[in-house]
This record gives C-alpha cells, structure tokens and sequence, in this order.
C-alpha cells in the first residue's frame, strides 16, 4: 500500500510539530470528502467581526494555540454568536480568559466557524496499538463520552461489514435509529465516514491519533464538529 502524505501533515512534521491544529486537522478531513465546519483564524476582534459576517450568524469562537488541548476548560469556547458586538467580546474574553489560566500558552489567535445545528452526537476516533496497529473507534460522542464508554472498535482496515456492526455494537444504538419522536440518522453517512478514515489511515501511517468528538449525526448526512490529530515523529512499521 502507497504511502500518502497529506501537504498539510508534510508540512507539520518538517517544522518538528505532531500535533495537528484544528484549523489543519479539519483541512484534511475536509480534502478527504469528510463534512466539517472549516474553521478561519482571526489574529484580532475585528478581523473575527469580518470573518463571523462572510460565514453568517450565528457562529462559534475557539482558541487556537499548540498548548491548549481541551478549549473548553480554559474557557478557549463561545457559541452562538449572533452579532458583530458579540464576537468581539468573545475574542477579547477568550484570549483574556486563556492567558489567566495558561500563562504560558502560545495565542495564535481564535478560529471563526458556523454554529452548526445540533444532531446525535457521536465520536469517531483512532488510535495506534502496539500489536495490532491503527484501531478505529465508534461511540457515543460529546462531553460525556469518557463517563459512557459506550464505543466499538475495529482493526484497520475496515470492510463495509465492519463499519454496520461497529454502529449497532453500541448501547446507544437506538439512539440513532430513532428514539421517542427524533428521526433516524444517517446510518450510511457514519459508516462511510468509517471507512474513509481508515483507508485514510492505512495509507498514512504518519497519523497516530484521530478524534472526532463530537460528530453530529443527522437525519441526511454526518458532520464533524471538533477534530483533533496527532502524528507520529516516526511512522511505524
């Protein structure tokens, strides 16, 4: 199997990084078909103001540094945003909020993206076992993801069987066929989502770590709302 290296993935590693921003992890989702908010960095309030206004309102702020993992929890993340007045706080909160509470990080600045509509929230993640390789992960996703472990895993690369059972392997799996009144989701957009990260991964085997969490599960289609990759100084073998 060829090895492929995405320019964005090229480009991190020449410059000593293994840890992808979300503004270049979801450049590659997106290059790989996989539907995401792309996000567009903003270095002041006003340029957020002129990004927030070319996307459309309502919109989400998050800080982008190579120091900050979990935005949430240094207070990097402001949702629907409805107006320029609105955004420009929420930059200038952000980047206060961020320095008190990690004087060290390294501001590059805060990704302007659409607040997207709300659906079931999954993860779809992976990660490099010493023994088997790449694994692909699917569960119920968002913030409660670590109290629920409700997750299946495949190792790569997937078949198109594999993808159906990792959906209906889960708990949670009538939560997306429907429950009390809520449409089903699009079971077929998740599982091509599956198998488009792993033959992703099969062929680059620079990529450690993927986690797409959450990823909103809708009626028609599936959208990742955060993305977070990690690389590998060295690919494996």
């Amino acid at each position: 199997m060829p090895v492929a290296t995405h320019p964005v993935i090229a480009a991190a590693l020449q410059q000593g990084r293994t840890l992808l921003s979300e503004l270049e992890a979801k450049q590659v989702l997106h290059d790989l078909g996989i539907a995401t908010t792309l996000p567009q960095l903003a270095t002041s309030a006003e340029e957020a103001v002129r990004l927030a206004e070319a996307i459309g309102y309502p919109v989400v702020l998050k800080v982008s540094s190579p120091d900050v993992v979990h935005k949430s929890d240094v207070g990097g993340v402001r949702l629907q945003l409805r107006n320029g007045a609105e955004v420009q706080q929420a930059f200038q909160d952000i980047c206060h909020q961020v320095s008190q509470r990690l004087p060290a990080a390294r501001l590059e600045g805060v990704t302007v993206q659409r607040m997207a509509p709300p659906g079931v929230e999954v993860i779809v993640g992976m990660t490099t076992d010493a023994t088997f390789g790449p694994v692909l992960m699917f569960g119920l996703g968002g913030v409660l993801v670590e109290l629920l472990q409700d997750v299946a895993f495949r190792i790569v690369p997937l078949t198109p069987r594999d993808a159906a059972e990792m959906l209906r392997e889960i708990k949670g799996f009538p939560l997306l066929q429907g429950y009390r009144g809520t449409p089903p989701a699009d079971l077929a957009a998740l599982e091509s989502l599956l198998l488009t990260l792993s033959d992703f991964v099969q062929r680059t085997p620079q990529v450690r770590e993927i986690d797409l969490n959450p990823v909103y599960a809708y009626p028609q289609g599936a959208l990742a709302v955060d993305a977070r990759m990690v690389l590998a100084a060295s690919p494996s073998p």
